[in-house]
């Protein structure tokens, strides 16, 4: 439990940034910041948590060849439940007192069970965290096929052979933030594992959507998705899909 404060006082002081996700509902609004299917409220600890500090938030150099890359958006970083409006709890995991986006927390399992470096997408202009704002302006960028500006840039990215990417359901589709990453970066040869959070819809169209952009990676299919209700309780599903890719801790 050490382990984990530590890890989540280091990001405190790295993001001042709120940012978390969870798209679900059949009406496809937004995962994290889905509003028509209310995600149930998440404050209890789960069975067990990540306990080692993630290795690199800003990727590169480690000589590992797995990166976990994932774009979260909580709406807020204010751990106090009774203070949060139901959009802010249906972004959010609450783990020992301190707030994680629900990608986020999904990223942090895979990424200590796996030993590989991580990356986290985040704009240059961030979000809004007002969750109507947020739903029109997610909405916006889809029908105008916008690319959000990425903050940071992943250094030697030749170097990774597989890459899980994760991200909430927006719309029954990815964040547009994920297609500017996806464009940024040759793909040629890598194997892409997919993952999402999501309020309902699963990955919708994601997945394929991912293989058309990048017709000479190996995009493997069976991704892991969980509802926004479930991420609190989700570490031993996410072990098991893990090890059913060959990865074990």
């Amino acid at each position: 439990m050490k382990k984990l404060t530590a890890l989540i006082m280091s990001l405190l002081m790295m993001f001042s940034l709120a940012a978390c996700n969870s798209g679900e509902t059949n009406t496809s609004v937004p995962s994290e910041t889905e509003s028509a299917e209310p995600e149930s409220v998440q404050t209890s600890e789960p069975e067990s948590t990540p306990s080692s500090e993630p290795e690199n938030e800003t990727a590169g150099g480690s000589g590992s060849n797995t990166l976990v890359v994932y774009f979260s958006m909580p709406e807020t970083t204010n751990p106090d439940e009774s203070s949060m409006t139901e959009e802010e709890r249906n972004s959010t995991v609450i783990i020992d007192g301190e707030v994680l986006g629900n990608t986020q927390y999904v990223a942090y399992v895979i990424q200590e069970n796996t030993g590989a470096d991580l990356f986290r997408i985040e704009p240059e202009v961030p979000y809004p965290t007002d969750h109507d704002t947020l739903v029109d302006q997610a909405a916006e960028e889809q029908d105008n096929g916008a690319r959000p500006a990425i903050k940071d840039t992943i250094e030697n990215f030749d170097q990774y052979d597989t890459i899980f990417v994760g991200y909430p359901n927006w719309w029954s589709d990815m964040p547009m933030i994920l297609y500017t990453f996806f464009d940024t970066y040759d793909f040629s040869g890598k194997t892409i594992i997919p993952f999402n959070t999501n309020g309902g819809s699963g990955f919708s169209n994601t997945i394929s959507m991912i293989a058309e952009l990048e017709p000479d990676a190996s995009i493997y299919e069976d991704g892991f998705t969980v509802s926004r209700n479930n991420v609190q309780e989700a570490e031993p599903d996410i072990l098991a899909w893990l090890n059913e890719l060959g990865y074990s801790n």
